[in-house]
Parts: structure tokens; C-alpha cells; sequence
């Protein structure tokens, strides 16, 4: 079951991600980001609210588990790094190509599996370390296919935000397994719906902050801001894709190397849309790079069966 809610939450994802690129399109993106965490933090405040107030949701999949600031630190941290992770990956993917950046994201799951070698001892086997050099492969020849294009991955800070996003979003999946492993297992044993409610509204007072003080005093010297029905589109599709993958991760024997890298997948939609609906350019070449990163995640996949 938590596999099949991880491959649901990776076509998800893939049209988030499309979505996300169409709505940064000529937009400023603190204002788009801050819209997106208000969205998410509405869709998921009503039930906040009827689970404190009411049993309606008592012992259903949306009911949220309440809990002092022993629980919500851990909250707030994570809110703190997913937040740093997509104000890297905004400003990277609106000046970047999707059909660049999907591929680099679809690295996350090496990070995640570099993190547990090293945060929980694990030690990899012949399969993942293929499934590794792949990835690593897969990064080098995308660097040559992205200078065709002027992108200079050694000197380009877009692609270095783009990096910093997917390392970013690596350690926030091994923290999500720690968040949600029961405490017998060395986790903390989180409520998941108390995790994505929160973060969510959490998040969304980090960026009112940032539009007051940094983007409002100067919005009319900047990129200015324009409304587009896919900024609400961003919000329904993550919203729907991460309520699925934390209830992935709270299942028995769910494993965040395999969620992780399934998810990743989601990069096949978001090239697609890239290709189709964004016209981008050298396709043939990223394909082939795209490939790579799928047969390395197919190698870390059997490695970690």
C-alpha cells in the first residue's frame, strides 16, 4: 500500500512541478511562494480546526493530533527546512529550464541514500553503488546538454539553487522518517497530518515576513507580480501529493529510500510538460540523461529490496 501511495504521489508531483514552472513564468517568486504556503495552510486548517473542536474526524485518516511545543519544534524545524529548500528551488527553476531542472531533482534519492550511510550507518551494496555512479554519470553528461543551452553548470548560481533545493529536500526526507518512526524505532513518532498541517501554516508566517519586509518595500524596482490560476493549481497538487507520501511514510515497513526515489519519478511528468507544453529545447540529449537517472534509481531500487 505505501508503495502504490508513493508512485500516486510522484504523477502528483511531476504536475506540481509543472505547474510551479508555468506560474514563476515573468512572476515575482516571493509572492507566488507566499500564496502557495496560504493556500496549503487553508486547505488544511479547516481540519485543525474541527479536530480540536469536534470528534467528526476522531479516528479517521484527516484527523490532527494535537501536541505542546515538545511536538511543534520538531514541526517548525521542518518547516524551516523545506521552506529553505523551495525558495532555492523557486528562483532556480523560473531561470532554468524544467527539462534541467527535473533531472537534478530526480538526484534526491542519492542524497537520501548518502545521508543514511552516513546519519544512520547504512552501508550500501554493489546495486546501490551502481545506482549511485549512474546518478552521478547522469549529472555530468546533463551539464554538457544544459551548455548547448548557455548553462554553465560550474559558474551558473541557478544550478548551484537548483543543487542546494534537492540536498535540501534529501535531508528533509531523512528527517521525515525520523519524524514519523515510532519512538521504539528511535523516531519520534509524530502524528502525519499534525506534521503537514502545521509545517504548512508554519511555513506561511516565514513568508509573510519575507513579502513585508524584504519583497514589498521594493516590489516596483523588481519583477512585478501578476496572478495566475496555477498558483492555486501548485497548492491543491503538493497538498495532495505530500498528504500521500506522509501517509506512505506512517505505514509499517515503509522505507524512505524506496518512497524517496519512487517519488522522484515524477520527474518523467514534469519532462513531459517541458517537452509538450514548454517547447524546451535539445530533448533528445536530456532524454538520454533522463534515462540514466531512471536506470540508476531502477538500480537502487533492486539494491534495496
Amino acid at each position: 500500500m505505501w508503495l502504490i501511495l508513493a508512485f500516486m504521489s510522484a504523477a502528483l508531483l511531476g504536475c506540481y512541478d509543472s505547474l510551479k514552472k508555468q506560474a514563476l513564468k515573468s512572476n515575482a517568486v516571493i509572492p507566488v511562494l507566499f500564496l502557495n504556503t496560504l493556500f496549503s495552510s487553508l486547505i488544511f486548517l479547516p481540519f485543525i480546526i474541527l479536530s480540536a473542536q469536534s470528534d467528526c474526524l476522531d479516528g479517521t485518516i484527516l484527523h490532527v493530533a494535537e501536541g505542546g511545543w515538545e511536538v511543534h519544534r520538531y514541526v517548525l524545524l521542518k518547516a524551516l527546512i523545506v521552506l529553505s529548500s523551495w525558495i532555492l528551488g523557486y528562483f532556480g527553476m523560473k531561470h532554468l529550464p524544467l527539462t534541467i531542472v527535473g533531472p537534478i531533482n530526480a538526484t534526491r534519492p542519492v542524497m537520501v541514500l548518502v545521508g543514511a550511510l552516513l546519519v544512520f550507518g547504512e552501508r550500501l551494496n554493489v546495486w546501490q553503488w551502481i545506482g549511485v555512479m549512474l546518478a552521478v554519470a547522469s549529472f555530468l553528461l546533463l551539464s554538457r546538454s544544459g551548455k548547448k543551452e548557455g548553462i554553465d553548470f560550474k559558474h551558473d548560481h541557478w544550478i548551484y539553487m537548483i543543487v542546494g533545493a534537492a540536498a535540501l529536500g534529501a535531508v528533509s526526507g531523512l528527517y521525515d522518517k525520523y519524524l514519523m518512526a515510532p519512538v521504539s524505532e528511535g523516531g519520534v513518532g509524530l502524528d502525519r497530518m499534525l506534521v503537514q498541517s502545521w509545517y504548512n501554516i508554519y511555513q506561511c508566517a516565514m513568508m509573510l515576513v519575507m513579502l513585508v519586509v524584504l519583497w514589498w518595500p521594493k516590489h516596483k524596482e523588481t519583477t512585478p507580480f501578476h496572478w495566475s490560476w496555477s498558483i492555486l493549481g501548485v497548492s491543491l497538487f503538493l497538498s495532495t501529493a505530500d498528504f500521500m507520501y506522509f501517509y506512505s511514510l506512517s505505514l509499517p515497513d515503509a522505507m524512505i529510500s524506496i518512497v524517496s526515489m519512487v517519488r522522484r519519478g515524477s520527474v518523467v511528468v514534469s519532462f513531459l510538460f517541458g517537452a509538450w507544453f514548454f517547447h524546451e529545447k535539445n530533448l533528445k540529449a536530456k532524454a538520454f540523461d533522463l534515462a540514466l537517472v531512471l536506470l540508476g534509481m531502477l538500480f537502487l531500487y533492486i539494491g534495496s529490496r
